[in-house]
C-alpha cells in the first residue's frame, strides 16, 4: 500500500529519486560470478531474451526490481540465463538464432532483416590522389591504356596514329620511372610495363617502315639483361634486315635467335630455319637452302617447305631429287579430318544438328583453305617439273599423274590431265590437245563438263562452229550449272546472228554465276545487235561497276551513247578510255571524230594528230589531217600526210594526185610537173593526170604540151568507147530479163519492189555503223569542196571512206567473249586460262 497514493493526500514531489535498478549497480560487478563468467566466455554475447512468452525458464525465477531488495544478478543483462544447471554454473549459449528475430519484436517494431530502415550507407572516404603512390598508379594505368589504343589503331590500319600512341606511351613510361626514382622506390620499377612499351614502339616503327628506329628499339630490349627471353626478338630484327635486302645480316640474326631458343620450342626453331632457307634462296645459294629445307622435311614436314625444296632442286636441275621431293610433298599429312563427318545422316537427329552446326564454322573453313593451298602447291609443282624430269613433257605429266593417283590427292589427277592439254595448246599442238581432252568424255560429269568446255572453245577459235556447238551441248548436258558451257553455247548462236537465243543463254549463265563478267559483256553485245540500246547500256554500266578500269567496257559505253546521239557522254567515256590506255590510236581518233561532228576543229585536230603519232598508218586519220591542212591553207604540211598515204596504198592514184595538187597550190610548179609526170608513167590511162599535164605545160610554155594533149584525146576516146560498150551490154541484159519476166507473167509492181529490195538489204547490214557512214560522207564532202572544179581530187571523185570503227583493243571487241575454262574445280579464270581471251576474227 505504500505505493498507493490517495487523491486527497498531498503528493511528494521528490519521492523515488533514491530508488534505482540494481542492473546499473557497477560497484558489485567484481563480485558478480555470472558477470565474470560472461566476460571470460562467449556467454555474455548471447542476445537478450524476453520473459513475456510462456514456456521459458525465466518464469520460474523472480526478477529483481527497483522496488524489491537488492539481489545480486546472475547476468549483466538483468535477466537470468535459461537452462541453468543445478550447481549454479551458467550453461554456454549457442550462436544459433532465427534470422531477423530479436526481442525488439515484442516492443512493436517492424520486421526488417536487411536493415533497410537505417537508410543508405555512409559514403566511402575519398582517396587522396595527392600521395605519390596514387600518382604512380594513375600514371601506370594511362601507359597501359595508351599501349592498348596503339594496338587497336594498328589493327584497323591507322599506322600513323598507332605510332603516335606508342611514342606517347614511351614518354609517360619514362616519366613514371623518374617519379619512382624521386620517391625512393626505384627497386619497384615495373619491368614488364617497360618491356611492353618498348616492344610496341618497335613494332609500330616497323609497321610504318621506319626500320632504323625499329632496330634501335629492338636493340634496347635485347641488350637489357633484366628482360627474360629478349633474345627471341632477334628474329624480328632479322625480318627487318630481310625487308632491307641485307641478307647476310638477316642470316646472322636468324642464327643468333636460333642459338638462344632451346630445343623444347621445336616449332619456333622450325620456323626460323625455314626463314633461313628462304634467305638463302634470295641470295641464290640453293645448296645451303636445300640443307635447311631437308632438315625441316625430316623433322617436321609441311607443304610450303616441300614446295620450296622442289623449287631449289629445279634451280640446280637435279631430276632424281625433284622426283623424291615431289613424292615427299604429296605425302605430307595435313591433319584434316575426313569430310564424311560433315555429312548428315538420316537417322540420328542430334548428329545431324552437330554436322549442320560445324559445316561452315571457322575450323572447317581453315581446313578447306589448307587443303586448297596444298592442292595449289602440288599442281604448281607438277606443272613445273613435268617437262623436266623426263625426256618429254607428256611422259613427265604421266609420271606426276601416277604419283598423285596413289596419294591422298586422287581428285587432282584429272586436273593434271587437263593441264597437260593446256600445255599442248601453248606448244601449238592443237591435235594432241584435242585428243587429250576427248579422253574425258567417259569420265564423271564434272571433269567431262570441263573438258567439253575447252573443246568447244578450241573449235570456236578454229571457226568450226558446228563442232563448237556440239561440245557446248555436251558440256551443258554433263553440268547444266556450268556458266562457261552456257557462254560457249551462246557464242555459237551469236555468230549465227541468233541474238535472242544467245541472250537467253547468257542470262542463264548469269543466274548460275552472278559474277560471270564474260556473260554480262556478251549479253550487252547481244542487246546492242538487237538495237535494244538502253538494256545494253544497263549491262555495260553494271559491268563497269565490277571492272572499273576495263577499256573495253568504257569504249562500249561511249559507243552506245554515240548511238543514242549523246555526244557529250560519249566524249566523257572516251576520255576515261584514254586515261586507262593513253596510247590507244583508235580511241584518240574516235574522240577527234566526235569533236569534229560538234564543230570543234582545234580539239579534233589535237586528237587526230595524237592518233597519227601513235599509229601513222590509219588512212582515215591521214586523210582528215591532210584535208584539215588544205582547208587551213597550209598545203606544204599536207604533203607529208598524202605521201604517207601513197606509201600505204601505192595502187591508189588519188593520194599521188593530192601530193601533186599540194605542190601546185603552194606555187612549186616544177615539183608539181615532175610529180604529174611520175604519176602518168605509173598510170598512163589516168585522165585527170593528163589534163593537169596539159595545163601545166601550157602555162609554163613547154613543147611537151602537144604530146600530152594527143594522149589525153586518145584516153578520153577509149574511155567513151568503154562506157558505151558497158552501157549497151547492160541494156541488152536488162532487155533480156524484161522479156523473160513478161513471158513468165510477172507484174510490173513486183518488178519495182524487187529493184528496191536489194539496196534496202545492203543499207541495213550494220545499223550500228550509221554514225560512222555519216562521218565518211562528211569527210568526202569536205575533200570534194576543197580544190577548184578542174583539179584532179574533185574530178577523180574519191572512193567513200569505210567508216566502220575498229574497237580500241582490236577487231575482236565486237565479238562475244568466250567462256572456256581449263580448271576443273572452279569456274573462274586464272591468268593463264583460255577463257579470258576475246574471240578473234
Amino acid at each position: 500500500m505504500e505505493n498507493v497514493h490517495l487523491a486527497l493526500e498531498e503528493e511528494d514531489l521528490y519521492s523515488g529519486y533514491n530508488d534505482y535498478n540494481p542492473t546499473f549497480d557497477s560497484e558489485e560487478l567484481e563480485n558478480d560470478a555470472g558477470f565474470q563468467q560472461a566476460v571470460r566466455t562467449s556467454h555474455g554475447r548471447r542476445p537478450p531474451m524476453t520473459a513475456k512468452f510462456p514456456g521459458t525458464a525465466i518464469g520460474a525465477r523472480p526478477l529483481a526490481t527497483s522496488f524489491g531488495s537488492r539481489i545480486p544478478m546472475t547476468s549483466s543483462m538483468g535477466r537470468p540465463v535459461t537452462g541453468a544447471v543445478q550447481d549454479g554454473a551458467a550453461r554456454p549459449m549457442t550462436a544459433v538464432r532465427a534470422a531477423g528475430y530479436t526481442s525488439s519484436m515484442t516492443r512493436g517494431s517492424n520486421f526488417d532483416p536487411l536493415g533497410q530502415s537505417r537508410g543508405p550507407a555512409p559514403s566511402l572516404e575519398a582517396k587522396n590522389e595527392d600521395t605519390p603512390e596514387e600518382k604512380i598508379k594513375i600514371l601506370e594505368k594511362k601507359v597501359n591504356d595508351l599501349i592498348e589504343e596503339s594496338c587497336m589503331a594498328q589493327s584497323i590500319g591507322a599506322l600513323q596514329l598507332s605510332l603516335e600512341k606508342g611514342k606517347e606511351a614511351g614518354r609517360k613510361e619514362r616519366a613514371l620511372v623518374r617519379q619512382r626514382e624521386q620517391t625512393g622506390n626505384a627497386e619497384h620499377i615495373n619491368l614488364d610495363l617497360t618491356y611492353s612499351v618498348l616492344l610496341n614502339l618497335a613494332n609500330q616503327y616497323e609497321n610504318n617502315e621506319m626500320y632504323p628506329e625499329a632496330l634501335n628499339s629492338y636493340q634496347v630490349i635485347v641488350k637489357n639483361k633484366m628482360f627474360n627471353n629478349a633474345g627471341r626478338l632477334k628474329v624480328n630484327m632479322a625480318n627487318i634486315y630481310f625487308k632491307q635486302k641485307n641478307y647476310p645480316k638477316a642470316i646472322k640474326f636468324y642464327r643468333m635467335a636460333l642459338d638462344q631458343i632451346s630445343n623444347a620450342h621445336k616449332e619456333m626453331r622450325i620456323k626460323i630455319m625455314q626463314n633461313i632457307g628462304v634467305v638463302f634462296v634470295r641470295m641464290g645459294q640453293y645448296s645451303d637452302a636445300i640443307t635447311s629445307f631437308e632438315h625441316i622435311m625430316s623433322e617436321s614436314p609441311n607443304i610450303k617447305t616441300g614446295f620450296n625444296l622442289i623449287l631449289c632442286y629445279y634451280a640446280i636441275g637435279d631430276r632424281e631429287r625433284m622426283k623424291k621431293a615431289f613424292q615427299k610433298l604429296i605425302s605430307v599429312p595435313l591433319g584434316i579430318d575426313d569430310e564424311d563427318k560433315y555429312i548428315a545422316s538420316n537417322d540420328d537427329t542430334s548428329s545431324n544438328m552437330v554436322a549442320e552446326a560445324i559445316k561452315n564454322d571457322k575450323l572447317h573453313q581453315m581446313e578447306r583453305d589448307l587443303k586448297v593451298l596444298a592442292e595449289k602447291y602440288i599442281m604448281t609443282a607438277a606443272k613445273l617439273i613435268a617437262p623436266t624430269i623426263e625426256t618429254t613433257f607428256a611422259t613427265g605429266f604421266d609420271w606426276c599423274v601416277d604419283m598423285v593417283k596413289s596419294s591422298q590427292y586422287v581428285e587432282l589427277a584429272n586436273d593434271l590431265e587437263i593441264n597437260k592439254a593446256i600445255t599442248y595448246l601453248r606448244q601449238k599442238d592443237f591435235n594432241q590437245a584435242v585428243e587429250t581432252l576427248k579422253t574425258f568424255e567417259k569420265k564423271d560429269s564434272r571433269v567431262k563438263s570441263a573438258a567439253a568446255t575447252n573443246l568447244s572453245f578450241l573449235h570456236f577459235l578454229e571457226k568450226e562452229y558446228e563442232q563448237a556447238e556440239r561440245y557446248a551441248d555436251l558440256a551443258m548436258n554433263a553440268d547444266r550449272y556450268n556458266p562457261a558451257a552456257l557462254i560457249n553455247k551462246g557464242n555459237t548462236l551469236f555468230v549465227k546472228q541468233d541474238y535472242e537465243k544467245a541472250a537467253e543463254f547468257y542470262k542463264e549463265a548469269l543466274r548460275n554465276d552472278s559474277s560471270c563478267t564474260e556473260a554480262l559483256y556478251n549479253l550487252g553485245l547481244s542487246y546492242k545487235k538487237l538495237n535494244r540500246l538502253e538494256e545494253a547500256l544497263d549491262c555495260f554500266l553494271k559491268l563497269h561497276a565490277i571492272l572499273r578500269n576495263s577499256a573495253q567496257v568504257m569504249y562500249q559505253l561511249a559507243h552506245l551513247y554515240e548511238l543514242l546521239e549523246d555526244s557529250q557522254q560519249a566524249i566523257e567515256w572516251l576520255m576515261q578510255v584514254i586515261s586507262v590506255t593513253p596510247t590507244d590510236p583508235q580511241a584518240l581518233a574516235k574522240l577527234g571524230e566526235l569533236h569534229d561532228s560538234d564543230g570543234d576543229k582545234s580539239q579534233a585536230f589535237q586528237y587526230y594528230y595524237e592518233s597519227f603519232r601513235y599509229f601513222p598508218s590509219n588512212i582515215d586519220v591521214i586523210e582528215w589531217l591532210g584535208a584539215y591542212y588544205i582547208e587551213t591553207q597550209f598545203c606544204e604540211k599536207a604533203i607529208q600526210y598524202f605521201e604517207r598515204a601513197t606509201l600505204i596504198q601505192p595502187t591508189q592514184v588519188k593520194w599521188q594526185l593530192m601530193v601533186a595538187s599540194c605542190y601546185r597550190r603552194s606555187g612549186n610548179y616544177q615539183k608539181a610537173l615532175e610529180t604529174y609526170k611520175d604519176i602518168h608513167h605509173k598510170f598512163p590511162e589516168n585522165v585527170e593526170c593528163l589534163r593537169f599535164l596539159v595545163r601545166l605545160c601550157t602555162d609554163m610554155g613547154l613543147n611537151e604540151v602537144q604530146e600530152y594533149a594527143t594522149k589525153l584525146k586518145k584516153v578520153e576516146k577509149m574511155k567513151e568507147m568503154r562506157e558505151q560498150r558497158v552501157k549497151s551490154g547492160r541494156e541488152g541484159s536488162a532487155r533480156g530479163r524484161r522479156e523473160g519476166r513478161e513471158g513468165s507473167g510477172g507484174s510490173a509492181v513486183a518488178q519495182a519492189e524487187s529493184k528496191q529490195l536489194s539496196p534496202l538489204l545492203d543499207s541495213g547490214k550494220d545499223s550500228s555503223h550509221s554514225s560512222n557512214s555519216t562521218k565518211g560522207e562528211r569527210l568526202s564532202a569536205r575533200m570534194r569542196s576543197l580544190p577548184a572544179s578542174n583539179e584532179p581530187y574533185e574530178a577523180n571523185s574519191p572512193k567513200e571512206l569505210d567508216a566502220s570503227y575498229v574497237d580500241p583493243l582490236g577487231p575482236q571487241m565486237e565479238r562475244p567473249k568466250t567462256g572456256a575454262k581449263k580448271r576443273v574445280e572452279d569456274d573462274d579464270f586464272a591468268d593463264e586460262e583460255l577463257g579470258d581471251d576475246l574471240l578473234p576474227e
